[in-house]
């Protein structure tokens, strides 16, 4: 018996359409299955690849981690996070040709989200990078308040720290010492917090404030040994810079109990011990005794311009009166003529003869450091207490 395929096929149009629908719809069915398999199958290899990436990049293998990234972008091109990384394992790789690349991805992420504080935290890392004050600032900023999806105040914080770390580093204090102002005012009741602000306040030389702090941290810290001697011996520091000796002097006698290997400690607390030990200002302390002070004060400060002299070659008695009045010939020639009044200290009636002689001892001093540099000993105390006589009591 004879076939033939014609006998299949339908005559009518519409049974043929019907056909044809269902071929295209199979057919679209099965490359649409291809499709999602080989897209899950790139997914699938650059989620492998991304770990891969972070494992190299938390290992400091920047390079294999750079080629990880790079390679899940290719399998996945439009995932941000990919991106991201990418971006932070150029910046990392301490390359400054990677800078480029790296600003470039995060530009685009900026683009899509420039709220973004995890975004802006990394260009303002480039910016550091970099050495852009202004640049960094504003991404740092823009990180601060920012939006973050978890942790916003810890994060933060940290963007904060970051950028008054760079601003020290390029000896930025004034705009350091106004983002420190920002930090403190928003700090947690945390002495661990309070300790780094301290730190940080000291090293842009800012003691009011890194004294306050220290304080702070002591306070929150009590009946909790970590960081209590680093607390005392900063707040025992930051006094002494301020010329507050005797505030120095509590909180660094509480260092050295804390920590008797502390050697910073010990020295300024004996520095701190000797200035009010010379110092004829202090409270509490009799007429009789300021005046041997001042009178030992006296002798120091002469024998201090001598020897400064003699080490520069520089003539006490060539004083015609047309030296400056700060010169040594003419502070030689003052104390000359001042020191037959020291036995009138005493008396009553010369209440003004003991900040006369104090005035005079404090410029010799002062002008001796200029000529020979600073003094060690009685005469350090003393050109200490001239910068700030007021407060060494404190």
């Amino acid at each position: 018996m004879s076939w033939t395929f014609s006998k299949f096929v339908p005559r009518s149009a519409p049974a043929v359409l019907l056909i044809l629908t269902f071929a295209a719809a199979a057919a679209f069915a099965a490359v649409s299955h291809l499709v999602t398999r080989f897209n899950a199958n790139q997914q699938s290899r650059a989620r492998r690849l991304y770990t891969r990436g972070l494992a190299d990049a938390n290992a400091s293998r920047y390079a294999d981690a750079i080629d990880a990234f790079r390679a899940a972008l290719v399998c996945d091109p439009q995932n941000s996070q990919y991106q991201l990384s990418l971006a932070r394992a150029l910046r990392d790789s301490g390359d400054p040709r990677h800078l480029d690349e790296a600003e470039s991805y995060l530009a685009a992420l900026w683009q899509r989200a420039p709220d973004d504080g995890t975004v802006n935290l990394a260009l303002g890392r480039v910016a550091a990078r970099r050495g852009s004050i202004d640049d960094a600032i504003r991404y740092y900023h823009n990180a601060i308040y920012g939006v973050w999806t978890s942790d916003a105040d810890a994060y933060r914080r940290k963007a904060r720290l970051e950028l008054i770390d760079f601003l020290l580093q390029k000896n930025a204090r004034g705009q350091a010492e106004s983002e420190l102002i920002a930090l403190a005012t928003f700090l947690p009741a945390e002495a661990a917090g309070h300790l780094q602000a301290a730190q940080l306040f000291a090293q842009a030389q800012d003691y009011p404030n890194a004294l306050t702090q220290y304080e702070d941290a002591i306070r929150l810290s009590r009946g909790d040994d970590r960081g209590g001697a680093t607390a005392f011996a900063g707040a025992g520091e930051a006094a002494f810079r301020q010329g507050r000796y005797r505030t120095a002097q509590r909180f660094l006698r509480d260092a050295i109990t804390e920590n008797p290997a502390d050697e910073n400690s010990h020295a300024l607390f004996d520095e701190a011990k000797e200035i009010l030990a010379v110092d004829p200002f202090v409270h509490r302390i009799s007429d009789a005794e300021r005046n041997r002070r001042i009178a030992s004060a006296f002798a120091n400060a002469g024998e201090r311009m001598t020897t400064c002299a003699q080490s520069k070659s520089i003539s006490l008695n060539e004083s015609d009166g047309s030296s400056a009045p700060n010169s040594l010939p003419a502070l030689a020639s003052r104390w000359s003529a001042m020191k037959p009044d020291l036995r009138r200290m005493s008396s009553h009636a010369d209440t003004d003869l003991p900040d006369t002689v104090m005035d005079l001892i404090f410029q010799i001093e002062q002008q001796s450091a200029i000529e020979c540099g600073e003094p060690h000993g009685a005469d350090l105390a003393l050109l200490l207490v001239s910068r700030g006589r007021e407060a060494a009591d404190e």
